[in-house]
């Protein structure tokens, strides 16, 4: 079997809300593929607290998928949603899906977190991508999963390891932002970030190292 290299440029279209705004992942993901001589061109389209479906009905989305030629496309769906109501995510991603494929694109969920007070959401949140991107075989971006393991390892603090959820239990701080840009560098270009130099303001080189690593770890299983 030949080993898939790493893709030199991709671009891709972000669909979502704050959970994909917040801190740029988009950029921070260009960030990290710069890092490795590789190109992220991004475009995202968002709106605080939109589900897919409100995208899906302002029609915005749709236009960029038909008019540009984009690698992948992302769908980040309003984070509690696959919790309160998996089967209407599901019919949101298939709208898309369609729409996404028929552009000759690849369709990537954003698998994301559970909140802060309520940890045990995860398993469902999970669930509910895994269960849709088995059924249109989208890629999936498990970056749910990558804070699930770095917060049982590392969740109590008294090492002062980076804080993933801000002070709201919902949005990511910079660190979670960073992990889930690392989580999505994994997929996307098919290698590990370890040692990729960190510059953000308010993160180490160690605490970079750290997310880096739990991502690549995550991806790996």
């Amino acid at each position: 079997m030949t080993k898939r290299l790493p893709a030199k440029s991709l671009k891709v279209l972000f669909i979502g809300n704050s959970f994909t705004a917040r801190n740029d992942v988009p950029g921070l993901i260009a960030q990290l593929a710069e890092a490795r001589g590789r190109r992220l061109q991004h475009q995202l389209i968002q709106a605080g607290g939109a589900s897919l479906r409100m995208h899906w009905n302002k029609g915005e989305a749709q236009k960029a998928i038909e008019q540009t030629r984009f690698d992948y496309v992302v769908l980040q769906e309003q984070s509690t949603l696959p919790v309160k109501n998996a089967s209407r995510m599901s019919e949101n991603i298939r709208h898309f899906d369609e729409a996404i494929k028929a552009s000759g694109a690849k369709t990537a969920l954003y698998l994301t977190w559970a909140r802060q007070n309520a940890p045990e959401t995860q398993a469902a949140i999970t669930d509910a991508y895994t269960a849709i991107g088995a059924e249109i075989g989208a890629t999936i971006v498990p970056v749910g999963v990558a804070w699930q393991n770095f917060l049982r390892k590392h969740g109590n603090n008294k090492n002062n390891w980076p804080v993933l959820h801000d002070k709201d239990q919902s949005h990511p701080t910079v660190a979670g932002s960073y992990l889930a840009a690392c989580v999505f560098f994994a997929v996307l270009f098919g290698e590990s970030p370890a040692g990729i130099v960190c510059n953000l303001k308010g993160l180490t080189q160690s605490e970079a190292e750290l997310l880096q690593k739990t991502a690549w770890a995550t991806v790996q299983k």
